[in-house]
């Protein structure tokens, strides 16, 4: 097997077809240069130069060898500011989970300001519901999540991304957006429910009864988006309890009315990682996310 010291011995002679040079430029003599290209051709199992005692020229193999010898080269003189940038944070992976809330809300901010403080740090976005994001930062398949409490503090270090206000989602003309007050129980006797699935979106469901009694014989279509609620809403199907944030979602037909119950502050979402973690760049985010205001 060749050594890198062979490679730059070679590197050399190929650009300067000249031993002499060569040798200069790597500070050493003609005969130790020559004795490791002769060394590196037997390894290789061909000749890479020829010469006599007026020129040297690259042959076929030569010169189809430089360029990947080069980029060997390039890779070996990288590889400890790598090593260093990801034990320090600046370089390697960050595989974050999002909820679909989140996507529309934060998420392209966060990864923003990430591209800027680490811009060296690749990416893997995988959406997946909260529950789904602690197993995998607990199993190692995530490094950071973007979820919703309750998480356990033992297990998990967090920091307070987004708290907004949760709306009632209305038909644009609704009698219930014409009032001039925010939404009380009463108001919403006898009103057609979009409500969020107690299984898949547990978060918003306990948020919502919590808030405001749910008469459930009002419950018309359960489902797990707020994509797909506001969209129902929007086709006349009902009104429904949202996060602020879905606003942005810029469906038409849709307006939004503040709830008696429910303050400026009811939907909260967190970075969550696991306290274990080996991984450089989440402290990294933590820094960040200290460092100023958080994302919005």
């Amino acid at each position: 097997m060749f050594t890198l010291d062979q490679i730059r011995s070679f590197v050399a002679v190929a650009e300067e077809l000249h031993f002499g040079r060569a040798a200069e430029r790597l500070n050493m003599t003609q005969p130790p240069l020559s004795r490791q290209i002769q060394k590196l051709e037997r390894s290789i199992g061909t000749l890479l130069l020829e010469r006599d005692n007026r020129s040297v020229a690259l042959t076929a193999a030569g010169r189809a060898f430089l360029t990947d010898a080069r980029r060997l080269l390039s890779t070996a003189e990288q590889a400890p500011t790598t090593a260093r940038r990801i034990a320090q944070g600046q370089a390697g992976q960050l595989r974050i989970g999002f909820t679909a809330t989140s996507g529309f809300s934060v998420l392209g901010s966060l990864l923003t300001g990430l591209a800027e403080t680490l811009p060296d740090v690749d990416i893997d976005l995988q959406e997946m519901v909260t529950s789904e994001q602690m197993q995998a930062l607990l199993g190692g398949e995530l490094d950071v999540g973007l979820a919703r409490p309750p998480f356990d503090a033992a297990e998990f270090e967090s920091r307070l991304l987004l708290a907004e206000s949760l709306l009632l989602a209305v038909p644009c003309g609704h009698p219930l957006s014409t009032a001039g007050e925010p939404i009380a129980a009463r108001d919403l006797r006898g009103q057609p429910l979009i409500m969020h699935s107690p299984t898949k979106a547990r978060y918003f469901y306990d948020l919502a009864v919590r808030h405001m009694p749910v008469e459930h014989g009002n419950v018309i279509h359960s489902v797990s988006q707020i994509l797909t609620m506001v969209s129902l809403v929007a086709a006349g199907r009902g009104v429904a309890f949202v996060p602020e944030s879905a606003r942005r979602l810029g469906i038409e037909g849709v307006e939004y009315v503040p709830l008696a119950s429910a303050g400026g502050d009811a939907v909260e979402l967190h970075a969550i990682w696991h306290r274990g973690t080996r991984n450089p760049a989440v402290a990294r985010l933590a820094e960040y996310l200290d460092a100023g205001e958080p994302p919005r």
